[in-house]
């Protein structure tokens, strides 16, 4: 038995890498996401101002969306060298390739400037921030479920996950000190651009995080018994791990409903629909997210404790219950909008046990690119399309975010049967004589 399989607890060097890491992503999360949060800013100063209110902002999240439509590709090359030459080397060269757009975007001249050429630049941009969390997040989860012991990958990638989540919380909470200490003027004429010059700022700090961080174990192992993938990582995952490649595209759709929807365009959909003003939104925002970084943890503790499984069938149930409640709630009011939205954020947190079902569905020589292929080809789809479908869903039914997440949960739900039988097999076939 390897010092990585011993049920041993966590030591103060993998804390030390999983708060690093998460630390580390958190920054890097915050570049990515920060521009959901000024959508209806940025839609009113990139795109002409006599076109229809519902047609500019379909046309922001369009960019916003083409940033998930570049992880694939961003993920899977990474993913590749990652199985090849190490993970740490990819999980350093995300950062910069973050950093540099997001400053860019900052520093990026209007539609009254530039005219057309102002949003070809800004989707350009976004499009090289998709490319680099495409490898960021595989590389993430895998780095850390590589660096601890086994029985405690899911609590592992639950912090991991709630860090990344605490990135979302950094752009609401700088989105919200921006709303509340500027007039709506001047957050149009200058005050945006702060949040992204700050998301420079804190690509550079990611990336001296990083020195600090060693290569997996598991890595190191592999390199040194020469394991690694004889061949194109990418046609090992596709010929041999089909049925993990699906489950692991299925729970991504469940995170990204539940992470694109409820988290990143709630906010704008508070202000369009029920008129909540930006900075009351964005403060409800913030609280659901801290209530999600710690479900992450918890639901990632979950895993450890009664298995992947039944952890996705409890987490699926809770959430449609608290979203169909939080939603629903809008109708009558806005009382209770930021209580049954904390209780939504905290069930949002079943996407901290996603990881831990992708990381043991392939194995070690081919755990990067099955995990980045799965997930971001499936993030392109359905995080990408989300924001336009749900957009356009709610010119006929307000509730349209409520019913999307709510049927999604329907298919972690039906995940979760699929992992207890396989689990329920594979104690058959362990337990029957040779």
């Amino acid at each position: 038995m390897t010092a990585q399989t011993q049920p041993r607890p966590l030591n103060r060097q993998d804390y030390k890498t999983l708060g690093l890491a998460a630390l580390g992503g958190a920054l890097e999360f915050y570049d990515f996401i920060i521009f959901v949060f000024f959508a209806v800013v940025i839609g009113g100063l990139f795109f002409p101002a006599d076109i229809p209110e519902w047609l500019r902002q379909f046309q922001t999240f369009g960019i916003f969306a083409a940033g998930y439509l570049a992880r694939p590709l961003g993920g899977i090359i990474m993913a590749h060298f990652g199985d090849l030459v190490g993970r740490k080397r990819m999980f350093t060269l995300s950062i910069i390739m973050m950093a540099l757009p997001t400053l860019l975007i900052g520093l990026l001249p209007t539609y009254d400037t530039l005219g057309i050429l102002a949003p070809v630049l800004l989707l350009a941009l976004r499009i090289l921030q998709g490319a680099a969390i495409g490898g960021e997040v595989p590389g993430a989860w895998v780095f850390v479920a590589e660096h601890v012991p086994a029985k405690r990958v899911g609590v592992a990638c639950g912090v991991l996950t709630g860090g990344l989540t605490a990135g979302i919380l950094l752009g609401s909470l700088v989105a919200t000190a921006i709303n509340k200490g500027l007039t709506p003027a001047e957050v149009t004429e200058w005050g945006w651009r702060l949040a992204f010059v700050l998301g420079g700022v804190f690509g550079i700090v990611a990336m001296y995080l990083r020195r600090w961080l060693h290569e997996t174990p598991v890595f190191a192992e592999l390199q040194a018994n020469k394991a690694l993938a004889a061949e194109l990582p990418l046609r090992t995952v596709l010929r041999e791990h089909k049925g993990s490649v699906l489950i692991s595209m299925l729970l991504t759709w469940l995170l990204s409903a539940a992470i694109v929807v409820v988290i990143l365009m709630t906010p704008t959909y508070l202000q369009k629909a029920y008129a909540v003003t930006p900075a009351d939104s964005l403060q409800a925002n913030s609280l659901a997210i801290i209530a999600l970084t710690i479900g992450c943890v918890v639901f990632g503790r979950l895993c450890d404790a009664i298995g992947s499984a039944r952890t996705f069938l409890l987490g699926s149930a809770a959430l449609a219950i608290t979203v169909t409640l939080f939603y629903h709630g809008l109708q009558s009011g806005t009382e209770s909008m930021v209580l049954n939205y904390v209780l939504a954020g905290f069930c949002v947190g079943i996407v901290g046990a996603v990881p831990y079902v992708m990381v043991n569905a392939f194995p070690a020589a081919v755990r990067f690119t099955g995990l980045s292929f799965s997930y971001n080809v499936a993030y392109a789809i359905f995080g990408g399309l989300t924001p336009m479908l749900v957009t356009l869903w709610m010119k006929e039914d307000v509730l349209a975010p409520s019913h999307y997440v709510t049927a999604v949960c329907a298919v972690g739900f039906v995940v979760g049967l699929a992992l207890l039988m396989l689990n329920r097999r594979s104690a058959q076939t362990a337990a029957s004589p040779a």
